[in-house]
């Protein structure tokens, strides 16, 4: 059997002679995640509020991503606020498009689980570009996965950034406060529901990045949704020193959500 038919894939990378020797430097792996991210991003959709007597009119709050039908839409629970101003109409609205001209899409609540930090809005308009679940109990430690989303909003126009990360653990979702000067009614709250594993990654998210899918470099499959990142310090140390502990959902609880859509 002739080798370069056996192992093709060593045949596509180059080999160079170092200092330490042999190194095999292969291009392929780069040139998937170019066309990955370039097939995901008219997916990523941002997330915030309007109403036309504020200035500015849209108030930004964090990333969703596309799936199913592609009028569906999935970020977290905590991204959307419970109480609108509705004497002022104010109202949910999704963000498309990219540049300094973002289209804005009516948006309402199909389905939410604060257990799991996630919710379910339906879009108005056109259906967009979906992305598909992946089986999230299939991801191991050690693996990489990248997530994409709006780490700093629109500051700068609607450009979405991607981020890689590996997971670096599968733990309980539960943080537990280093002294009980720092237990709230919130944490303890948390503590008394039923633990679910989460993934810790080795990677860094910022407020922005929030509801941010994260998925396979290789394939574009969702396995999991950005909510949360380790802060040392005060909130504002996540922009100005930024742990790179970022925290994700399992993708299966989304499969929950979508039956009630």
């Amino acid at each position: 059997m002739n080798i370069r038919h056996k192992f093709p894939t060593l045949f596509a990378c180059r080999i160079k002679i170092g200092i330490l020797g042999l190194v095999f430097v292969c291009p392929l792996w780069g040139s998937e995640l170019v066309k990955t991210i370039e097939n995901v991003k008219p997916s990523i959709v941002g997330i915030g509020t309007v109403q036309k007597t504020r200035s500015p009119p849209v108030n930004f709050l964090g990333t969703g991503f596309v799936l199913d039908d592609g009028l569906h839409v999935i970020t977290n629970a905590h991204v959307v606020p419970e109480v609108l101003d509705n004497a002022n109409n104010e109202s949910y609205t999704v963000i498309t498009g990219k540049g300094k001209k973002p289209e804005l899409r009516a948006a309402t609540i199909a389905a939410i689980d604060k257990d799991h930090d996630l919710v379910l809005l339906k879009i108005s308009g056109e259906a967009l570009p979906a992305m598909q679940l992946g089986d999230a109990n299939k991801v191991r430690e050690g693996q990489t996965l990248i997530f994409t989303g709006f780490p700093i909003g629109m500051i700068l126009g609607f450009y979405p950034v991607t981020h890689r990360a590996m997971v670096s653990s599968i733990t309980p979702i539960i943080l537990p406060a280093r002294n009980s000067r720092q237990l709230n009614a919130k944490m303890i709250s948390q503590l008394q529901k039923p633990a679910y594993a989460v993934f810790q990654l080795d990677g860094t998210a910022y407020p922005g990045s929030s509801g941010s899918p994260l998925y396979d470099p290789e394939t574009g499959l969702v396995y999991g949704v950005i909510n949360m990142v380790f802060v040392k310090g005060k909130k504002e140390a996540a922009l100005s020193n930024p742990s790179g502990i970022t925290y994700a959902i399992p993708g299966n609880y989304i499969r929950e959500l979508l039956q009630y859509k």
